[in-house]
C-alpha cells in the first residue's frame, strides 16, 4: 500500500478549539471581575438614587443596627478601632475606608468612625449604599 504526502498549505482551519478557549477565557474573566470584597456582617444599607461603585478596599467598617462595630469580619470597640487601623494601614497600600452603616445607625457613630480613621491617616471615605429603583 502507497500513501499518498503532499508539502500543500491547509487550506480550511477549524476554529472550534480556538472557539472554547475564547469562551472559557471569557467566563474566568466575567467571574473574577465581580468579587468585591463583603464582609459577613448584614446590614440594610441606605438606599441612594445615583450610587458609584465602590472601589475594593481592605479597609470596611461595619456598623450594625445594634450599634456594633465589625472591622472586616471581627467585632470591635470603637475605642480599639483606630489600633486597628494603623495595623491594617501597613498591609494595605491605599488609604480609603469602607463605611457600611445599617441606615437605622446614629450618625454620631459614623462621625466617630471618621474620627478614628482621620486619626490614623485615612483621607478619603465612602459610604457604601444600595441602588434604590
Amino acid at each position: 500500500m502507497k500513501f499518498q504526502m503532499s508539502n500543500k498549505p491547509l487550506s480550511i482551519f477549524n476554529f472550534s478549539s480556538l472557539t472554547d478557549i475564547v469562551l472559557l477565557l471569557l467566563i474566568f474573566f466575567l467571574l473574577t471581575s465581580q468579587f468585591v470584597i463583603q464582609t459577613g456582617v448584614k446590614v440594610q444599607l441606605p438606599g441612594a438614587q445615583f450610587n458609584e461603585q465602590a472601589s475594593p478596599s481592605r479597609l470596611v467598617v461595619t456598623i450594625t443596627a445594634a450599634e456594633k462595630v465589625f472591622f472586616g469580619p471581627e467585632e470591635t470597640l470603637i475605642q480599639e478601632l483606630a489600633g486597628k487601623l494603623t495595623l491594617a494601614l501597613d498591609k494595605a497600600p491605599e488609604k480609603s475606608l469602607i463605611i457600611r452603616a445599617d441606615k437605622k445607625v446614629n450618625i454620631d457613630l459614623v462621625i466617630k468612625v471618621i474620627d478614628a480613621a482621620k486619626g490614623v491617616g485615612i483621607d478619603k471615605f465612602t459610604i457604601e449604599t444600595e441602588k434604590q429603583i
